[in-house]
């Protein structure tokens, strides 16, 4: 049977960018996270915040505007918002681990049902193993939120019961944004708040190894 459509990785984006509130300090990790600044409602500002020592951090720069000086952390050209810095490294992370930042957007590559999180290495794989300032990050933000998506390429799901791959934070995680779900952690477990457009929870469940909690009607996403 063909699988159903499932959000881009974009679309992800885009509804990552609704759980961020207006005069927000936040912090966007490596891949999907870093497409969210192109996404940011039209009636709030969020001050982005780089490790490279930037608040205030625009969107991507586009062709022609691009200055090599002015890069996020994945070294991709951006923009500046009026009354943006500009700091030296060190300072950027001694936000991180101040407690500086209202909310952080990371990458996952498994959460499990407590809100740990794994995102730096995928034991055996040759394309993961710096941990870099996840670590820091994830432990120090107000509010971490995760975007990945829900199963890995084989289809094995990346929300489980334990993780099984080396940790970043334990029970970090606030909130879970996927291709076909958005899930809040919580005291009682998972909580499932939205679905993807033509979904139901019970095909979100049978894709996800941890259970998934239902508190009356689940409604589809909502993008930006």
């Amino acid at each position: 049977m063909t699988e159903k459509t499932r959000l881009t990785r974009e679309q992800i984006a885009q509804r990552a960018a609704l759980e961020l509130t207006d005069g927000a300090f936040v912090n966007l990790g490596w891949g999907i996270p870093n497409l969210i600044a192109d996404y940011l409602p039209k009636n709030i500002t969020v001050y982005f915040h780089s490790e490279n020592g930037i608040l205030g951090m625009g969107r991507r720069a586009k062709p022609g505007e691009e200055d090599y000086d002015l890069v996020d952390a994945m070294k991709v050209p951006v923009t500046l918002i009026p009354g943006a810095s500009i700091f030296h490294q060190a300072d950027a992370h001694l936000m991180s681990r101040g407690g500086h930042l209202d909310v952080a957007v990371l990458g996952g590559f498994q959460v499990s049902e407590k809100g740990d999180l794994a995102n730096w290495k995928i034991p055996g794989s040759k394309g993961s193993g710096g941990i870099g300032g996840a670590m820091d990050i994830a432990t120090g933000t107000k509010k971490l939120i995760v975007c990945m998506e829900h199963n890995t390429k084989e289809g094995t799901p990346k929300i489980v019961k334990q993780c099984s791959y080396p940790l970043t934070s334990l029970e970090c995680v606030n909130t879970i944004v996927t291709d076909l779900a958005v899930i809040d952690v919580t005291p009682e477990g998972l909580v499932l708040r939205e679905v993807a457009p033509g979904w139901t929870p019970e095909e979100v469940q049978q894709r996800t190894e941890a259970r998934l909690i239902l508190r009356g009607d689940v409604p589809q996403m909502k993008l930006a």
